[in-house]
């Protein structure tokens, strides 16, 4: 199976996960095995790697690409199961934990999984291929999830018109493709907006955070992720849109502070001490030469903090 997959920030990434030769590491989001393959390459013999992915094609490539190599385990699962992965595995705790969120290129390449905008096939966009589908909530839906859903995860000011047009054209036929459901969101969008950006982008998007509990998700593993952290150990994240990369920036700054006493306190009462510090002072972008070479890499963040 062809798993392409560009790693982004690749070199940056590793950099600032400082790869211990006998650590142990974990990759929540392995897809095609990108960023894993550079973290075993600072690995030596003792070393250890634990790549996770929900996606079965995912899993497929990577025991197909690591399966010899004894110092790795692939696991089937979601990132916000890691501590319960790594009991599985006897593993106490792990030296860096890489988290690159989103959809992968497989999966916005392969137009049978229906995430793109760009193909005509089943409005689909489960990363782990099992459970409720988005032509099961753009059908089902009530008028007012459907708006908040669109309002809230796709940051979609014309929420409101365009669940006004699916619930008008679902009482017609099913919605079932992803064809179908562009033109209807098209169709919502005012004329004078329709060429700025593809105006199902931030639908389309939207509906993959629902169908796939993206943010819940993140909110549970970035916590799971941080605890299973030793003494020293750095978590990772990449983000590519705003709704991610803000969760990760507020939590990354609970991870770093300590008393939170009011000011005119004259000792601290609360005994809150700082459980992380910040790795980076602002996060990391995608340079001219990797844009040139990866465009899906335009809104990629970097952030990392490490466990005091």
């Amino acid at each position: 199976m062809d798993f392409s997959h560009i790693p982004v920030l690749f070199e940056d990434t590793i950099g600032i996960l400082k790869i211990k030769e006998d650590g142990i590491y974990l990759d929540g989001t392995a897809g095609g095995g990108g960023h894993s393959s550079g973290i075993l390459s600072h690995l030596g013999d003792k070393g250890r790697l634990v790549c996770v992915d929900q996606d079965p094609d995912a899993i497929e490539v990577l025991r197909g690409r690591f399966g010899n190599d004894d110092r790795v385990s692939v696991v089937n699962s979601n990132f916000s199961e890691i501590p319960s992965i790594l009991e599985r595995l006897g593993i106490d705790s792990v030296d860096g934990v890489l988290l690159d969120i989103g959809v992968s290129s497989h999966q916005l390449d392969s137009a049978e999984r229906g995430f793109s905008y760009h193909h005509d096939a089943p409005l689909d966009m489960r990363m782990s291929q099992s459970g409720t589908t988005a032509a099961d909530l753009v059908n089902t839906l009530p008028f007012g999830e459907l708006v908040r859903i669109i309002a809230v995860y796709g940051e979609e000011k014309f929420a409101r018109n365009i669940a006004r047009a699916i619930e008008r054209e679902r009482q017609i036929s099913p919605i079932e493709t992803t064809l179908r459901l562009a033109e209807i969101v098209k169709s919502a969008y005012p004329a004078a907006k329709r060429h700025d950006k593809h105006p199902a982008r931030k639908t389309f998007q939207a509906l993959r955070i629902a169908v796939n509990g993206e943010l819940d998700r993140l909110s549970t593993g970035l916590d799971g992720a941080f605890e299973s952290l030793a003494s020293g150990g750095i978590l990772a994240v990449i983000t590519f849109h705003s709704l991610e990369d803000r969760m990760v920036k507020q939590r990354f700054n609970e991870y770093c502070t300590g008393c939170t006493c009011p000011k005119d306190f004259p000792v601290c009462v609360c005994g809150k001490k700082p459980r992380g510090r910040a790795v980076l002072r602002k996060p990391v972008t995608a340079g001219e030469k990797e844009l040139t070479e990866n465009p899906r890499s335009r809104s990629a963040k970097l952030r990392a903090v490490q466990k005091v």
